[in-house]
């Protein structure tokens, strides 16, 4: 009796600029290769168009083609009957099945921390005629305009900065007099991680300090980008992983018939990750502000109340009520409540022990610490680090 021959794993061409050396290009490689293995494909990256439609005769022919799709890939892809999942947002190809980010969630994200944080006035920063800034000004606005608040945007051609950035100094003219109009406190939603660390530098040129003036929120979460220098820069995880393991599950679906449709999934983020571009909280109340960007500033030292209302300009009396009116709370619960924000991210940046922490965020040791932590989120930073590890 003849065995029965094995059947050939499918052949997956996976078109993404990994050279690039993006988080977003990366990550998708391998939520690729994660639903990959576990269907027994066999992937090829390849850098070219012409190399999945014409490769060499010594190699069989794709199943499949998963990426960045441009126009001209779809189009040739549709004529030769293989199937094609894109995941570039941007791309001008039509009537193709494509998993996608959710940047329109993650305004919304960004909009609900800033309000979050006090802010009442926002400006937003990102491309010109791309996808992923109208999605995410979309969502940006859909959480402000039933607040009552608006926002000013700064918005600039990709185009013009790549290669030898032909257009920098209109790119910087553009971004000063945007600065120089803003009447501070402001939380300001960037499109690019990047583009933060630029508008940080036009901050600081125009005097004004991050996060106590001027809080930023990223987008992307690159690990490079946001850790240093100061201060790290919160930002969003679009969750890129994910997005090429669901664009692979698409792709099967396809190759296997089972659903012929282009539709176009948006894939969730998988967070914001706070760090020390919004530390702060704002505040109208100029003793109340002064009072804020020294706590801000201090936090990691012992401070006292007392140092606080030095810094203000006004009496504790004075400070104490203005305090509980803009912040509902005490100035000693506001500094509790920043030290206590700072522990949560460091407890998930470094496996640092709970007496270090303690001395690097200006508590007495690491018994106080456990109990401030415990006091203000209800449950033990090993349980909080425990949880929050298992959700990364």
């Amino acid at each position: 009796m003849k065995s029965k021959q094995l059947k050939k794993p499918k052949r997956v061409a996976v078109c993404l600029e990994m050279e690039w050396g993006h988080k977003r290009h990366l990550e998708a490689y391998a939520g690729v290769h994660k639903y990959a293995d576990q269907a027994g494909w066999e992937c090829v990256t390849t850098p070219s168009a012409a190399r999945v439609l014409n490769p060499r005769s010594a190699f069989a022919p794709f199943d499949g083609i998963l990426g960045r799709i441009t126009e001209p890939l779809a189009r040739a892809a549709t004529e030769i009957k293989i199937p094609a999942v894109n995941i570039w947002l941007n791309s001008p190809a039509g009537n193709i099945a494509s998993v996608l980010a959710d940047f329109e969630t993650s305004g919304k994200m960004a909009a609900q921390h800033l309000v979050g944080r006090g802010f009442r006035r926002f400006g937003y920063m990102g491309f010109l005629r791309e996808k992923d800034a109208r999605y995410q000004i979309q969502g940006f606005r859909k959480i402000l305009k039933p607040l009552g608040f608006r926002f000013s945007s700064y918005r600039f051609p990709r185009t013009e900065l790549g290669g030898e950035g032909l257009g920098w100094e209109r790119f910087l003219e553009g971004l000063e007099q945007w600065v120089e109009a803003w009447e501070p406190p402001i939380g300001v939603l960037v499109g690019n991680d990047l583009y933060c660390r630029h508008l940080i530098e036009t901050c600081r040129a125009k005097g004004l300090k991050v996060p106590q003036d001027v809080a930023i929120v990223g987008t992307s979460n690159e690990p490079a980008i946001c850790s240093s220098p100061y201060p790290t820069l919160t930002s969003i995880d679009l969750d890129f992983e994910l997005i090429g393991y669901r664009a692979a599950a698409r792709l099967d679906e396809l190759m296997n018939r089972k659903n012929s449709s282009a539709t176009i999934e948006f894939s969730p983020p998988k967070g914001l990750i706070p760090r020390q571009s919004t530390d702060s909280l704002a505040a109208d109340d100029p003793f109340v502000a002064n009072a804020l960007r020294f706590i801000s500033e201090n936090g990691h030292e012992r401070i006292q109340v007392d140092e606080v209302v030095f810094s203000s300009g006004t009496n504790r009396r004075t400070l104490e009520r203005k305090f509980r009116v803009s912040m509902g709370r005490s100035i000693a619960e506001e500094i509790s409540r920043l030290r206590i924000e700072r522990s949560k991210r460091l407890m998930m940046e470094t496996d640092a022990s709970f007496k270090s922490l303690a001395v690097d965020l200006g508590f007495r040791n690491a018994d106080h610490f456990c109990k401030v932590f415990s006091r203000i989120e209800k449950i033990t930073p090993s349980q909080y680090r425990r949880r929050e590890k298992r959700k990364g």
